[in-house]
């Protein structure tokens, strides 16, 4: 027999001894449902559904460990290498740990090492399974981080038990929140480069480039300040929390490429945009910038896309307009509406922003109010009248308005810090930017990887 060949029938004789297992701890499992046939009263569906959730974390979780000893324990009893000094060391002795999975609860029985020359101890089979240092395990961690990105955590702890059956204390979501997002940048966040020029591959659908837009926007987030729990309430105050949004535009479809908001610098949001812009493959794309108006987002937008198309926000201009409306036209409603919409076809229809601008030049103020709405329209106009030009934009198949990134401020931001009653440390609020964000652009995954990694070197350490 070859060796490769007993490997095969040596894995078929350890797969049979785990089906053997598995039909006994079938049994012992469904012994726990024979009350349910026994009483007197039957039980509704509700009651069967709880029965059988419990039958289902008790056999799976008596499954999986039987499984990973199945599978990892094989050459466990033999002298094995120190983690820290390489020193072969003997088994000291068998260690049971209790661990919590999605599966329930499981014991696992392990050999346990003892190196006396650096002092450190440890378990092989713990390091061949990428067990996490306390007993609730990376699915349950991954799991609850989600949680904790959409409701409070309070709501969270309570949803956890009622949809998993497994108690996560509010206490460890928020060691769990706070380990995950220190530190969390938007180099981790952003997705990488090769990620971004597969979906632009992928969502391409003609020779032509598909549009890139890229968008800046704030969004404001109720902060409070260092001493709040013990200050009077009140005090606590809005900040805004500014950020972008980077998608395709695929006919009615947008495709999500990065997103990053924070309460932060000039700076940092500017090195933001900056280290996104670097991960795409321009080329690949034809990109427009869309703004509202506020300059050092257009500045931080044209350093990073030096060739970007540049497109006033139409919906900014067209809050503009309205407002002067009302106040020149206050007492004639149609009027001011017929003003309105002849005033936005000529922007939207005829590129006719310096015709505007002249008309309102000559308008003649109804009151004060209307003289400066007009000096306030004018002057927005003015400085933004290289990036009026609507018609050519509708034309090449950009967009002209910058609902994606405000849409990306309500689902982001809003719903999950601008809650009722909620009030953030800016330092936390930027955490939980940051996570939603991960989620959002699809970096969860690798940064929950290189997160467990960090804390498997910081608990050997710390072990050591």
């Amino acid at each position: 027999m070859s060796a490769a060949e007993e490997i095969i029938t040596t894995a078929e004789d350890d797969f049979e001894d785990f089906r053997a297992m598995a039909h006994e701890k079938l049994d012992e499992a469904l012994e726990k449902l024979r009350p349910l046939f026994c009483q007197e009263n039957k039980p509704d569906l509700k009651e069967i559904s709880e029965a059988l959730q419990e039958f289902k974390q008790d056999f799976s979780g008596a499954l999986l460990q039987e499984a990973a000893r199945g599978l990892h324990q094989e050459g466990e009893q033999g002298p094995q290498p120190c983690p820290h000094c390489g020193k072969l060391v003997g088994k000291l002795r068998d260690t049971s740990r209790e661990i919590e999975t999605r599966h329930g609860k499981s014991l696992l029985t392990r050999a346990y090492y003892y190196c006396r020359h650096c002092r450190h101890g440890f378990s092989p089979l713990d390091e061949s399974l990428d067990l996490s240092q306390g007993s609730k395990q990376r699915d349950l961690q991954q799991l609850a981080l989600k949680f904790l990105a959409r409701m409070p955590f309070e709501e969270a702890q309570d949803l956890f038990l009622e949809s998993t059956g497994v108690h996560f204390s509010d206490h460890c979501m928020h060691e769990l929140f706070a380990s995950f997002t220190d530190g969390l940048a938007p180099e981790e966040v952003i997705p990488s480069p090769e990620e971004i020029k597969r979906r632009i591959d992928q969502a391409r659908t003609s020779e032509r480039r598909p549009v890139l837009v890229a968008a800046t926007d704030g969004a404001h987030v109720p902060t409070r300040p260092e001493s709040g729990h013990n200050s009077k309430q009140g005090q606590g105050e809005y900040k805004e929390a500014k950020g972008f949004r980077i998608y395709l535009t695929v006919g009615e479809r947008i495709v999500h490429l990065a997103s990053w908001h924070q309460i932060g610098s000039k700076e940092e949001i500017t090195n933001a945009l900056q280290l996104a812009a670097q991960r795409i493959p321009q080329e690949k794309v034809r990109i427009c910038l869309i703004g509202d108006g506020a300059h050092w987002l257009w500045e931080a937008m044209e350093e990073a896309f030096p060739m970007g198309r540049q497109i006033l926000d139409y919906y900014h201009v067209k809050e503009y307009i309205h407002s002067l409306a009302e106040a020149q036209y206050s007492h004639d409603s149609n009027k001011a509406l017929h003003w309105v919409e002849s005033t936005m076809a000529r922007l939207a229809f005829q590129d006719g922003v310096r015709h505007v601008i002249a008309g309102l030049r000559r308008m003649r103020p109804s009151s004060e109010e209307a003289k400066e709405q007009i000096r306030k329209t004018i002057n927005y106009l003015e400085r933004n009248k290289h990036r009026i030009h609507y018609r050519g934009d509708r034309i090449g198949g950009y967009p002209i308005g910058s609902g994606g990134v405000e849409s990306a401020n309500k689902f982001i931001c809003h719903t999950r810090l601008k809650r009722s009653g909620a009030w953030w440390l800016k330092q936390n609020s930027n955490k939980m930017l940051a996570l939603r964000c991960s989620l959002v652009n699809g970096t969860f995954d690798q940064i929950f990887s290189r997160h467990a990694t960090r804390e498997k070197v910081k608990g050997a350490y710390t072990n050591g």
